[in-house]
């Protein structure tokens, strides 16, 4: 059988989506058609690929053992494929998927909106919010671009360090959770919520408590910076945030930032994506836009 290049599109669809309907709708195709593709692949490998088990689709031990080359080759010729050429901002038709922590995507869509409206009238966003566990979103091309705080994952992911973020209180402005000019007593014995996307109620700040033999009262954990300050709001506690995330979230008139009294280290600011995007003219210009507007929401805060 002469070789198809698009069969080899379809397969690693098929391989990583491990379902006919998934492939389709990834590649855009109906599904027919791409049971018509599978029934090419079975006939051009000998082997099955996907059996049916129950109401899935699993691989197959070939099926398995190709997963990984297949992926490449698909990958190295997207590469070849796609020519190098100069990027016309101006005629760019794109959306940009780009997830990050919701509070700093409030900061970040405006800036990120803007310019593109002012030099990319074609390219639009996709902003989501921070998963609660480790995806493969960035491999599967479903995620652009990740802002985060850490340089770990997988070897085909790129991380670049852009900035750091420092942690501030942030309190109702007419409560009494804490004192105009908090010290260590009054902030521990303050109520406390706890901005955790797994739900968590403990953090670093419970780290630098304890060996100073103190402790706070962790009223809720939520997933959202958003339902956090309402939190704060409602119920006269504090939370803890960096300083970016407060953007446009606080309100000043109804929240007031403060100074920890605890030594706590900066937060680092991370871009990931996926290696194959490295050379991606559009993408380069995503990752430089994002980082130009996430330094813009840092120096537009006061330092500690």
């Amino acid at each position: 059988m002469q070789l198809d290049l698009n069969l080899l599109t379809a397969l690693n669809a098929l391989l990583e989506e491990e379902s006919v309907s998934g492939a389709a709708e990834r590649l855009h195709l109906s599904e027919p058609a791409m049971s018509r593709s599978l029934g090419r692949i079975r006939r051009a490998t000998g082997d099955a690929i996907l059996v049916r088990s129950g109401r899935r689709m699993i691989p197959t031990p070939r099926a398995l053992s190709m997963r990984e080359e297949v992926r490449a080759l698909v990958l190295r010729s997207e590469a070849v494929l796609t020519p190098e050429s100069d990027l016309d901002l101006g005629t760019l038709q794109r959306t940009f998927t780009v997830r990050c922590h919701d509070a700093l995507a409030a900061a970040l869509a405006p800036a990120l909106v803007a310019e593109s409206a002012r030099v990319a009238p074609g390219v639009s966003f996709r902003f989501l919010g921070e998963s609660a566990g480790d995806t493969v979103d960035l491999a599967r091309g479903t995620i652009d671009l990740e802002v985060g705080s850490s340089t770990a994952g997988p070897a085909d992911v790129a991380h670049e360090h852009v900035a750091d973020d420092h942690l501030l209180g942030l309190a109702r402005a007419s409560g009494s959770a804490v004192p105009q000019h908090v010290d260590l007593a009054a902030f521990a014995s303050a109520l406390h919520v706890v901005v955790s996307r797994r739900g968590r109620l403990r953090d670093r700040v419970d780290d630098a408590l304890e060996p100073l033999g103190l402790s706070r009262r962790v009223i809720a954990s939520v997933a959202s910076t958003g339902a956090a300050l309402q939190i704060v709001r409602a119920a006269d506690a504090v939370v803890v945030v960096p300083s970016s995330v407060s953007r446009g979230r606080a309100g000043a008139a109804e929240l007031r930032a403060f100074a920890l009294p605890v030594d706590l280290p900066p937060v680092p600011v991370v871009l990931a994506w996926h290696r194959r995007l490295g050379a991606d003219l559009a993408h380069a210009w995503l990752r430089r836009t994002v980082t130009a507007a996430i330094h813009d929401t840092l120096h537009s805060h006061p330092s500690r």
